[in-house]
């Protein structure tokens, strides 16, 4: 991977094993937006970049090499060998090798915990869409302006401080006394998310989970998309029919049973594994009722 600085933007050349819009589209993360084909501005770490991609060339701006390297590259998991990975995990497995090929650009981005967190939180029983516009409320509403119409999502203490009644106005709904007590309890020191990055997946995962309205689910997502904890594997119920269909002959089956056989079957690898399994099975609608 090669890569400089020009004109405030990085020149990116022969990226291999990332798509962005594959990336971004996964289901993964919620701020950002397409502008074009190819084209997309992401939200994050109070920044606001702009993505441009070519086959294997990127553009990322505004950006310069200071803030490519203390950020982005972790951000978008740039120095990990994905083309390793994939080998790993498809090894005599010929959904996954179908799933992979389907989609070999994913790349498990490394997001900021709480953002993470509340996002997740959002995301339970709802659409895409509407996850995508109450986190934009949120932001706009208790954030800070970046650039133009770009908000920084807000701090945890901004949110506590904030009343339900005003979380919801930015359409939470039931989630915002999960999102409160989120809040109170990172606000308080009662949970650290900074000190899960050095706990064990199990230990990180029985933290998060002593948050009101978190179960394994929202859990996993934090783990595998801000904590790097890789062998999570997130289970909804649309993953859950997924493996079903894939793995146990159609046969109903339970989640920890889902996630005993990944944990067999790829180890810390589970989490990328699952992220190319579900986004195939999104988009060809396997498993769908």
């Amino acid at each position: 991977m090669f890569y400089k600085e020009q004109d405030n933007k990085i020149i990116m050349k022969d990226v291999k094993s990332f798509d962005i819009a594959q990336t971004l589209e996964c289901g993964q993360c919620f701020r950002f937006y397409k502008i074009d084909t190819n084209l997309y501005t992401i939200v994050a770490n109070k920044k606001v970049l702009y993505v441009k991609q070519e086959n294997t060339a990127l553009t990322l701006y505004p950006c310069n090499i200071n803030e490519f390297e203390s950020f982005w590259i972790r951000y978008f998991d740039f120095e990990r060998d994905y083309c390793e990975i994939k080998k790993i995990i498809s090894e005599g497995d010929k959904i996954l090798q179908e799933a992979i090929n389907f989609a070999p650009g994913i790349r498990i981005l490394n997001q900021e915990p709480f953002e993470c967190l509340i996002s997740f939180i959002i995301s339970q029983n709802n659409r895409i869409t509407m996850i995508k516009k109450i986190i934009e409320n949120l932001s706009r509403t208790f954030g800070e302006k970046i650039e133009d119409e770009y908000h920084s999502f807000p701090s945890p203490e901004k949110l506590n401080a904030a009343t339900i009644d005003e979380m919801m106005v930015c359409k939470t709904g039931f989630r915002a006394k999960y999102i409160k007590d989120a809040c109170f309890k990172i606000t308080n020191q009662n949970l650290i998310l900074d000190n899960l990055f050095q706990l064990e997946e199990s230990a990180a995962r029985e933290e998060l989970l002593t948050i009101h309205g978190v179960g394994q689910k929202v859990a996993d997502c934090v783990l595998l998309f801000s904590l790097q904890k890789h062998g999570a594997f997130p289970t909804d119920v649309w993953i859950k029919r997924v493996m079903e269909e894939f793995y146990f002959q159609g046969k109903p089956t339970s989640v920890k049973k889902i996630h005993e056989f990944a944990l067999n079957k790829w180890g810390n690898y589970s989490g990328f594994a699952q992220q190319y399994l579900f986004n195939y099975a999104k988009e060809k609608e396997i498993g769908k009722k």
